[in-house]
């Protein structure tokens, strides 16, 4: 199955949740039931003992919310990514402005839920670009939920680290970035206390950008005396973990390996050949270790300011040069191999004399006779051409019967085809089968006669064909009344491998008919973004069903990850 992104969505991966320096909630890894369709996964989350916590033990069940469910008519929720400890995270869509968002929920008399919402108003004041911003916090109808940007193109440092150690230009800027931007937030009295590298995000352009800042303390209970310390320390795990690919203590955490048990806290250039000194002292200095590194004694950066005074003490660190490649050596064609035209090779070439003129044509008498004689029988075949069609068009017209002229005339309009007449489509309505629907809500987006609107489906880990996980994906339409259908053309958002549909007469609008109870119609595929499916045998029917077996894999978009998958964004019928 595809990878989940999570690249804007607060996961709660709560593997090595220890906090650095400050008394936090524990809580367990996130346990996914993942099904082998990606957009119904169901992640489920338990929170052990929230020693920070500061509601006691009371806990409140998390507010009972489905994918389609709206907030404040505007922000439609798509797909949980996080339940714990009475609150949930959720991919959303705000309809509004028609982008991607992220909200977290929770119930307004949860223990923390005046702390969130004063964290996400603190948080959504600072305005820091170097940030993912905190768009709307609310209490509305017994729910507290805030709402952030959703990064589609961002990768979390969580995942860039699964596939090893960051290039040491990356690096510095991860850690140059990232203590610039938390000594700006402890300049207005905001603290993360919980920056983890899943909470650490590089945009497609380079810019390294934090997540839940102040909100995911703030959900999770998590307090800290000296929250400067906390997230200083922080910070250096973030460029241990860079520099190792190693988590900087002897537990497992975030994907990564701890450090061997009873070894103790070691220098990243003694865990792995080749890292930049001048880092691996940095990360030491912020880590609680005194500031002791293998050759040196500095004093320990406590707080994001000191780690930005160090890096601007430290000679920078310059990208690599560009690998350019030696193009291959020039080959010399067989032509060139020879002796032709190279300095002193070959006998030299001689002078070859001109070519005289060829004599004008037909300038003499005999000639000058020969052009009239030939222009004489020209002019007198077409004159005796023309004559004989003439004559042959006259007696055809005096031959011909007006009854009979009338008759074929008849004759030929009869034979000529109707055209065809576009169908109104008066309903439509998801066709699931097997009980497990995509999008019920926006099947009428398929024929509101807007091409930027659309239904769609989840993404699948296999295909184009969907079988044997799910038979298919589709819609049902109401034409009004029993007509002849002749042909559907169908908008698709996606092109690829190809997409196959098929059309069936059904009885109903019903989405749990069985196929084999109707009549196949006709079916189709394609690899572009226009499906034509053209019923052989025209047939009478109300109720249209249009059913996709394979669908073409796409890239992630805002809406929904990589995949097997297909959007319909305008169909019509005709017959």
């Amino acid at each position: 199955m595809a990878e989940r992104s999570t690249a804007a969505v607060d996961v709660a991966d709560n593997s090595g949740d220890e906090p650095l320096t400050a008394e936090a909630g524990r809580a367990t890894a996130d346990g996914v039931a993942s099904t082998g369709e990606t957009g119904e996964q169901n992640t489920t989350d338990t929170d052990a003992d929230n020693s920070g916590t500061t509601g006691g033990s009371e806990r409140t069940s998390p507010p009972e919310l489905h994918s389609g469910h709206k907030l404040a008519r505007r922000y439609r929720l798509e797909e949980c990514v996080t339940r714990l400890d009475g609150f949930s995270s959720w991919r959303a869509v705000d309809e509004m402005l028609r982008r991607a968002v992220g909200v977290h929920v929770l119930p307004a008399d949860h223990p923390r839920a005046r702390s969130v919402l004063a964290a996400a108003r603190s948080s959504a004041l600072l305005g820091d670009p170097r940030f993912v911003h905190v768009l709307d916090a609310v209490e509305e109808n017994d729910l507290v939920y805030v709402v952030h940007e959703w990064l589609p193109d961002a990768t979390e440092l969580t995942a860039l680290l699964a596939g090893g150690t960051l290039e040491v230009h990356d690096a510095y800027q991860m850690v140059a970035q990232v203590s610039q931007a938390m000594a700006a937030a402890h300049r207005e009295g905001l603290a993360h206390l919980r920056l983890a590298p899943s909470a650490v995000l590089r945009t497609s352009t380079g810019q390294w950008r934090i997540r839940g800042l102040a909100v995911n303390a703030a959900l999770r209970g998590i307090t800290s005396d000296t929250p400067e310390r906390t997230d200083t320390e922080a910070i250096g795990a973030l460029l241990y973990a860079a520099l190792t690919q190693r988590w900087p203590y002897e537990n497992d955490a975030h994907g990564l390996h701890g450090l061997p048990k009873g070894v103790g806290l070691i220098a990243p250039d003694q865990v792995r050949a080749g890292v930049h000194r001048g880092l691996s002292e940095l990360a030491m200095r912020a880590l609680v270790n005194e500031g002791a590194t293998a050759s040196r004694q500095e004093p320990p950066c406590t707080t994001p300011e000191d780690l930005v005074r160090a890096i601007n003490e430290m000679p920078r660190i310059r990208p690599p040069e560009p690998v350019f490649r030696t193009p291959p050596d020039y080959q010399r064609t067989t032509y060139q191999q020879g002796s032709y035209g190279r300095p002193g090779g070959g006998a030299p070439l001689r002078a070859t004399a001109p070519l005289p003129p060829p004599p004008p044509p037909l300038q003499s008498r005999a000639g000058r006779a020969l052009k009239w004689t030939v222009s004489a029988l020209l002019i007198a075949a077409l004159g005796l051409g023309s004559w004989q069609l003439a004559d042959a068009l006259i007696e055809k017209d005096k031959g011909a019967d007006p009854d009979q002229s009338e008759t074929v005339e008849t004759n030929k309009k009869n034979t000529e085809k109707k055209p065809l007449r576009p169908l109104a489509i008066e309903g439509s309505a998801e066709y699931y089968p097997d009980g497990k629907a995509q999008h019920p809500n926006d099947a009428r987006l398929t024929h509101d006669r807007a091409a930027s609107t659309y239904w769609r489906t989840y993404s699948f880990m296999d295909g184009p064909r969907l079988a044997p996980y799910k038979s298919g994906v589709g819609l049902v339409y109401d034409l009004g009344s029993e007509k002849s259908l002749a042909a559907a053309t169908i908008k698709l958002n996606y092109g690829g491998d190809r997409t196959t549909g098929a059309l069936y007469a059904a009885d109903s609008l019903s989405s749990s008919a069985s196929l084999d109870s109707m009549k196949k119609l006709a079916t189709a595929s394609t690899q572009g973004q226009e499906l034509k499916i053209n019923v052989t045998k025209p047939s009478k029917t109300r109720y249209v069903v249009l059913w996709l077996t394979e669908l073409p894999y796409a890239q992630g978009d805002e809406y929904s990850r990589a995949g097997y998958k297909q959007a319909i964004t305008d169909v019509k019928f005709t017959g």
